[in-house]
């Protein structure tokens, strides 16, 4: 069996799994990148816990597919992507809204050399990828139509928020231990401050047909100003990191230090040689 045959049997199993039909744009994203061209398929424990599939530190397709249809983005929209991981949703979000469109962060260095280096054997280089840290989002070029965050938060940045342009849509897994992925948009009156009144200074007619729009404010739990228009799961995903947080620094004094003798023996720092580290420097 080729390669097209077995994509396609892997997407019916999937449309068959979410018990809906694909998404044009997302079915034909599907169809265009390899997954394999982004996944290390080397099995590391705990992978299965947080919306993977075995492979090492890679969302699952079926929670790429759902974070993504969520998202609604199309051709020219300017999408954000926190958590560039391996780079196969933001490959799949080049295809959908064109590469020069997407921009993705992440705060871990490797991370962002390696959707970089996959990005780009794929055909997909013209697609920014740059080492920040996702709380602050990326300012310069904001605003986005669509910001996909892919880690686990109980209510997105400010700073993504404030970056997300007044139409646009932001997706993100809602939740701790166990998340629903959540779709939210600014209301329609454009205000996005806490103590603002969705519905001040609205006639009536207006007024009713707005919360008509938009779920009951009494269980929605957006931030202040939004709305959940789309909520899908529940899943699983790993929470959002802060700096110093990311893989390979260890930022336990103790851990480290017994590490490094572990490897290094009597040649290791014995501890006050460490006294001070600029973790800017180390990072």
């Amino acid at each position: 069996m080729d390669e097209a045959s077995i994509r396609a049997d892997a997407i019916e199993g999937l449309e068959h799994k979410l018990d809906e039909p694909l998404d044009a744009s997302v079915l034909t994203a599907l169809q265009r990148v390899s997954r394999e061209a982004f996944v290390d398929d080397t099995p590391r424990e705990g992978d299965s816990s947080h919306g993977g599939d075995g492979a090492s530190g890679s969302l699952s397709t079926e929670v790429v597919v759902r974070l993504i249809t969520a998202l609604e983005a199309a051709e020219g929209d300017e999408v954000l992507v926190v958590g560039a991981g391996g780079g196969y949703s933001v490959a799949m979000l080049a295809e959908i809204a064109g590469a020069r469109h997407v921009h993705a962060v992440d705060i871990d260095r490797e991370a962002v050399w390696t959707a970089r280096s996959n990005l780009a054997a794929a055909g997909y280089d013209a697609v920014l990828v740059d080492r920040r840290d996702g709380a602050n989002g990326l300012p310069e070029y904001a605003p986005y139509d669509r910001i996909l965050l892919e880690a686990a938060v109980v209510e997105p940045p400010r700073a993504l928020r404030d970056q997300l342009a007044a139409d646009g849509r932001l997706v993100y897994p809602r939740g701790t231990a166990v998340q629903t992925i959540a779709a939210i948009e600014p209301d329609a009156d454009g205000e996005r401050d806490a103590g603002s009144d969705p519905d001040a200074d609205l006639g009536p007619d207006a007024a009713s047909e707005q919360t008509r729009a938009r779920p009951s404010t009494e269980d929605d739990t957006a931030p202040p100003g939004f709305s959940t228009v789309e909520t899908a799961g529940p899943v699983r995903i790993d929470p959002m990191l802060v700096d110093g947080e990311q893989g390979g620094v260890e930022r336990n004094r103790t851990r480290r230090e017994d590490a490094e003798w572990a490897t290094q023996g009597h040649f290791a720092p014995h501890g006050w040689e460490q006294e001070w580290i600029d973790w800017d420097d180390r990072l």
